[in-house]
């Protein structure tokens, strides 16, 4: 194992990430060191690097959708093996001990530690993870169009759970979470509605072919009532407009870690028992599920591979919106 890796570095909000040389971290007890193979691009990293994220650890190496193999371990580690594939997710650390964490919802631990956040991250060659929050992976395959599951595909399956049993969904924003959780839902028989930004015809298109009932920009009125909108989209104004097309007794379900302030809005819309819900990160009951559930399908990803040192350059054009699917980092 080399003494250095490569990473991309975080120093303050609002810069650049700058390619740094640093030392190959070391294996603590009850954890893994693990070669990343690929990382995907979250909008969460985006987020962190233009500073809308409290209490962030800096300076930090971002990524949390983490494909890799395990190269050693730490004391007490059981269940992986040298040379096996697996993933690491955003949630990194929980207390174990809290009303949450006894109470099945380890997502919302006071003291929770994040991927790429507050722990270092995969936009590096190695990186260390707490062997209770890893998902063993399967070997075969390719390792980039595995990583946007461990972000993209957990939160959007998060947000669907959240909707219940809704029948007809729309889905506010079609990018990398979209486009995984579309498969689901077509898998599982239930219609759904793609709402993009105006203008934005690729994007209709892509979800046309993934199977939408409809297609169209966020400011349309799509044909039928939704049971359930999932919004992706960073914009608390997409709140109200969804609201506005839920039928009674729908919900409207807010997947982003972070997003604009939301709009004043009649009480009319949030009538006739609507609700809007938020999703704060994940559980390993999540991972393992939708794991499961996406091999099965099987799920499929629209991946651009980018090398380790165009960082800077995959996270702008995830900005412009200038790629269906996910960009994938590839030290």
């Amino acid at each position: 194992m080399p003494p250095t890796m490569r990473a991309m570095v975080l120093d303050r909000p609002g810069t650049s990430l700058r390619l740094a040389t640093l030392p190959v971290p070391a294996t603590q007890p009850g954890a893994v060191l693990v070669r990343v193979e690929a990382c995907g691009v979250c909008r969460t990293d985006l987020h962190l690097v233009d500073g809308e994220l409290p209490e962030s650890t800096l300076p930090m190496v971002p990524g949390h959708e983490i494909v890799g193999r395990v190269v050693s371990t730490g004391g007490g580690v059981d269940g992986l093996r040298i040379g096996q594939r697996v993933g690491v997710p955003w949630l990194g650390w929980t207390c174990g001990q809290c009303r949450f964490c006894l109470s099945g919802r380890e997502n919302l631990c006071q003291a929770a530690r994040f991927t790429g956040y507050q722990i270092p991250g995969g936009y590096a060659e190695y990186t260390v993870a707490d062997v209770r929050f890893c998902f063993p992976l399967d070997d075969q395959g390719d390792a980039a169009t595995l990583a946007p599951l461990l972000c993209a595909g957990l939160i959007g399956y998060r947000a669907l759970r959240l909707a219940g049993d809704a029948h007809r969904i729309g889905i506010y924003g079609f990018g990398a979470a979209a486009h995984i959780i579309a498969q689901v839902l077509s898998h599982q028989q239930r219609p759904f509605y793609a709402f993009t930004r105006p203008g934005d015809l690729a994007s209709q298109d892509f979800a046309r072919q993934l199977g939408a009932a409809w297609a169209g920009a966020a400011d349309q009125v799509p044909p039928d009532k939704l049971d359930a909108a999932l919004i992706f989209a960073p914009a608390g104004a997409l709140v109200p407009t969804a609201l506005g097309h839920t039928d009674k007794g729908g919900c409207v379900v807010c997947a982003g870690i972070h997003m604009s302030d939301l709009p004043s809005f009649p009480y009319a819309l949030l009538w006739g028992e609507r609700q809007v819900r938020s999703v704060a990160n994940l559980t390993r009951r999540d991972g393992d599920e939708f794991l499961a559930l996406a091999a099965a399908i099987p799920v499929t990803t629209e991946v651009h591979c980018f090398p380790l040192e165009q960082a800077n350059q995959a996270l702008d054009q995830l900005r412009r919106g200038a790629f269906q699917g996910a960009a994938v980092l590839v030290p």
